[in-house]
Formats: structure tokens, sequence, C-alpha cells
């Protein structure tokens, strides 16, 4: 009726007189009709929609990735000779501890072998011992003997000498004989010097030098019957490692091949699951954080910490390595498993949480929800939120607990509409395994 009302006046104000006439007529007429007529007045829409409570709850933001399971260490047994195995002391799935007796080669060249090179290093020895306590050799004596030889022909010549000079003092030789004998005592006194350096030399060089050369045929001798020992060890073979047999490929009396592996022990007492991880998301990932493992077959997750946060990435998929280090004493994971790897970067232990689909996001990045008050209208209110995770939000600021909100039939509804309440079929609950 005011609308009525209202077009009358604006069509008189157009058309005049008549028109007015024409709308007070028009008037009277929808007055007698309004009431004569028994219809209902018009009533506001309600809208049914599903709702949640704002709740405390615990909540982590989780980095998931597909991983492969990976024994802590491993060692492939590869001999370092070829020889036939002689006998096997572990099979396959056998416990084994670090340094215990695995396998033996057939050896019996190789102990003869070390044993020559025994005998050659003893007899090196003895001959440097020999060397070092023998007399002096014959040079070194006939040096010696032309000294004595020269010092006496020395001292004889210094004796003519003296007797020519005192017979020549009487006039009883001539001068010739004196300058003879003088010659002839440069000459011996010569012969003396040269011996005496030649003794010399002979001690101080030779002696040196056939000392370092019984020396260094010893250093020979010591490494060949080391090396000879060595590899008659690589014919026993222990394990470098803890861990289990887990495989060996081999029988007794086959042949081995050096760089060939003979047996392969692996260290399960703890597994790593190597995951690649985005790189959008392996930002967040630190070493040290707590992580999950999810295996087929097994009821509950497995409770692990980041180990490895890779500082490259891997070209050929862009994703950054990660590796997650699980416990494993009762050996339930086994390495070649493929898993799910959820790692905690961060944690909220009483956060306020509503599920993901009662979140507005505007086409801005700006996020609200509606809440339904206690006139049952839905209003409309801005929100910041903090860690998602399975289907549900943490709200920093903008709700309280207790409060609700839409979370089906929200979207472009407006603000101000009634709403049927109808709660959904999950609610807001804490998540398992936080």
């Amino acid at each position: 009726m005011p609308r009525l009302r209202l077009a009358c006046l604006r069509l008189g104000m157009a058309a005049g007189a008549v028109a007015q006439r024409t709308c007070v007529l028009a008037i009277g007429l929808a007055v007698l009709a309004a009431g004569c007529s028994k219809a209902p007045a018009e009533q506001e829409p309600v809208v049914t929609v599903q709702t949640a409570t704002v709740v405390h709850a615990p909540i982590a933001d989780l980095v998931s990735a597909d991983a492969v399971l990976y024994p802590l260490t491993q060692a492939a047994i590869v001999p370092k000779v070829t020889a036939p195995v002689e006998r096997f002391y572990v099979q396959r799935g056998q416990r084994v501890r670090k340094g215990q007796l695995l396998v033996v080669l057939e050896h019996q060249d190789l102990a003869a072998a070390a044993l020559q090179s025994q005998g050659l290093y003893q007899e090196a020895q003895a001959n440097y011992e020999t060397t070092r306590a023998a007399d002096l050799p014959a040079q070194v004596q006939k040096a010696q003997l032309d000294v004595t030889t020269s010092k006496q022909a020395l001292d004889a010549q210094q004796q003519v000498y003296r007797d020519r000079q005192m017979l020549f003092k009487q006039g009883a030789l001539p001068q010739r004989d004196v300058e003879t004998a003088t010659v002839a005592l440069a000459q011996a006194k010569s012969a003396y010097a040269q011996a005496v350096q030649q003794l010399h030399a002979l001690q101080s060089v030779t002696r040196a030098q056939t000392i370092r050369m019984a020396e260094a045929r010893v250093t020979a001798a010591q490494g060949q019957y080391k090396g000879a020992q060595a590899t008659l060890d690589y014919a026993t073979i222990h394990s470098p490692i803890d861990g289990w047999v887990t495989d060996r490929p081999f029988y007794a009396g086959e042949m081995a091949t050096a760089g060939q592996p003979l047996l392969t022990v692996m260290d399960t007492s703890s597994v790593v699951a190597r995951a690649p991880v985005p790189a959008t998301q392996a930002g967040r990932v630190r070493v040290g954080d707590a992580a999950t493992v999810t295996v087929p077959g097994l009821d509950h997750p497995a409770a692990g910490r980041v180990t490895v946060v890779s500082p490259a990435l891997d070209p050929s998929s862009t994703t950054v390595q990660v590796w997650v280090q699980v416990p494993n004493p009762d050996g339930q994971l086994k390495p070649g498993t493929s898993v799910q790897v959820a790692i905690v970067t961060r944690s909220v232990q009483d956060a306020l949480v509503i599920p993901a689909p009662a979140l507005l996001t505007a086409p801005d990045g700006t996020h609200s929800v509606m809440v339904v008050g206690k006139d049952q209208t839905a209003h409309s209110r801005d929100v910041e939120v903090g860690i998602t995770e399975d289907g549900r939000v943490q709200i920093a600021k903008g709700l309280t607990a207790g409060e609700t909100v839409v979370t089906t039939g929200g979207y472009a509804l407006p603000d101000g509409t009634r709403v049927q309440p109808q709660p959904a079929a999950s609610s807001t609950t804490p998540s398992q395994g936080h």
C-alpha cells in the first residue's frame, strides 16, 4: 500500500489533477481489496545452513610428502681378493655384531706368499744388524795399511834427511845428496797425507752408505711382508657394523670376485624416511622437527624427527630431500617400504579452531566468517587466520570460543539474513595424534 501511494504522488506531480483523481480512486479500490482479502502478510525468508561451534583444540602446521624407508646404515661386504668361498658363518636374516666373523675365503696361496715375505724381511733385518756390527770393509783396511806404510816411509825419509844434513855439514857428502834427500822427504810427506785423507773418506762415506743400503733393504722387505699379510687378512671377512644380514647371494665353494658384493648387512635399529618435499614447503622444515611416518599395514603412525634437510634443490624434481629418522626396535619398519611422512613445523596446543569450509576468502585475500547470533541472524565478521590442518583452521583474531559459525550455505549470504542452524555432520574436534 505505501508503494502504491508513492506511485500515485509521483504520477500526480507529473499529470496534474486528473491523474491525482485517478490515483485516489485506485487507492480506494486497493484499500477495499485489502480489507476483503484474507491472504497472510509476506514473511521474511529463512535460510537453512549448517553450523559449527568455535572450540579450543590443539592444531599443527604439517608438511606431508611421500617417502621411502632406508636403513640407518648399510654395508655391502665386498671382498678385496678373488678366491673361492671356504665357509660362511652367517645366514640371511641373522643378526650380527660389529667385528663378527662372516666368511672365510680359501687362502693357502696367500698364506704361503705371506710366509715367504716374512722370511725375506727377517733376512734383511739380520743383514742390517751384521752390517752395523761388522769390522771395517776391505777397502778401509787397505787404506789403514797405506797410512801405516806411508807413515813408516815418512819417518825413514826424515831420518835419511837428518843424517845427510849432518854429513854435509861435516863435509862428508856433497850438496847434491842433501837436495835429493829433501825431495824424497817432501814426497813421503805428500804420500802420507793422501793415505790419511783416503782413510778418512772411506770411514765417513763408505760405511754410512753401506749402512743406509742395508736399512733400505729392511724397509723394502718390511713393506712387502705387510702387503702379503694384508692380502692374507682379506680372506677373512668381518662385519663392519651391527645389523642384520639382508642378502647373501653366494654359497660355499663359489668363486667370490673382488669388487662384487658377497653379503649385505643393514642396521635397522632405526630407519630413515627420505622424502622429496616441494621447495615451497621445505623452507618451513627444520632439523629436529617432530614428524610421524604412516606405514601401510600398521595401525598407528610411528614417531620420529627430522635429521637432514638438504641444502640443495634436486634439479630434476625441484624438491628438497628431507630425512626423518624413526626408532625401529621391534623391526616392524622394513627398508624399501613406501610411506607417508607428516612433519610438524609449528603447533599450538590451545588454539581457537573452526572447520575450514566456514572460512570465506575475498579476492583481495582477506578472510571472514558468517557468525550466527542469538537472534538466529547471520552477520559477516572479519578474522585473521593462523595454522591450517586437516580441514581445520586456527582463528588468531576475530572470534571467541563458543560462538557459532556457518560452515555450509554462508557463501554470498547477505549480512543480517535469518537462518535456520543445522549442525554439521562432523564437528570441530582435536586432531588425532597431536
